[in-house]
């Protein structure tokens, strides 16, 4: 069981950060539904939801998260999260960010408050253990300038989408995603059909984790993580719609069903 909480640890961690919909300032407020689903290995694990509303230079995002009933069988996972904050010139900047998840009968939540992109506090339930001898402590200087996982990877119309780097605080670990241009492919789905910028990935943890653990040293050896991103023209921003994160049991598929429409 142990191994089954930690696939779905990963997982709703993998899902979080390549998750959002939904962007810049507009004369009336504007709201997008985008949905997704996920699967492992070619089988559906998972299904999220999720829905934005931007007014004016505030926006607010909110999505559910929840195992398919074939995950089910082997362990119920089931999440929300949720972020508000305001429009930048190239970047959404949270001022709260909130995630919750349980898996089976283990519960988790963490709520991060930021100010002009420093992180101002973070409290996560329950506390993480911080015993280990390889411990990478967070310093002052991580909590300074970064972006939240959920609308940290959404883009305004205008800026640019990869080659970026993306410093990310998830309320216990800094890391930065190094984004990089692969092209451009086509890509349809409910209220969308037309090209998305292609990036590739490399994750590269700063502090919060451990030095010794085999997901952080998995994660940072990957060169073959991508995400797609597409441009909504009436929200006039870049979101993800697609995104293929190997993992060591199989390769999870991050899919837009919904975008718009």
């Amino acid at each position: 069981m142990r191994r089954i909480h930690c696939v779905h640890g990963s997982l709703v961690a993998a899902i979080l950060l390549v998750l959002s919909a939904h962007a810049p300032a507009q004369a009336e407020p504007v709201q997008v539904h985008t949905d997704y689903s996920v699967s492992l290995v070619g089988l559906p694990v998972a299904y999220a939801s999720f829905v934005t509303v931007v007014d004016g230079a505030a926006y607010n995002i909110t999505g559910d998260l929840r195992t398919s009933v074939f995950t089910d069988i082997i362990s119920k996972t089931r999440g929300n999260a949720s972020v508000s904050g305001k429009l930048a010139e190239d970047r959404l900047l949270a001022s709260n960010f909130l995630v919750s998840y349980s898996t089976g009968r283990h519960s988790h939540r963490t709520q991060v408050e930021f100010s002009d992109g420093n992180v101002k506090s973070a409290i996560n339930t329950p506390k993480r253990k911080k015993t280990s001898a390889d411990w990478v402590p967070l310093t002052a200087e991580d909590m300074r300038m970064v972006l939240d996982p959920l609308s940290g990877m959404v883009f305004p119309a205008g800026s640019k989408v990869c080659p970026r780097s993306l410093p990310i605080f998830d309320g216990q670990t800094r890391v930065t995603l190094h984004l990089a241009p692969k092209g451009v492919r086509p890509y349809r789905t409910r209220g969308f059909a037309g090209d998305a910028i292609v990036c590739s990935i490399r994750f590269d943890p700063k502090s919060g984790y451990r030095k010794g653990s085999s997901g952080i040293k998995y994660l940072r050896q990957l060169k073959t993580m991508e995400v797609w991103f597409a441009k909504h023209e009436d929200g006039g921003f870049y979101a993800p719609v697609y995104a293929k994160v190997p993992t060591k049991i199989g390769q999870v598929i991050v899919a837009a069903t919904r975008f718009g429409g």
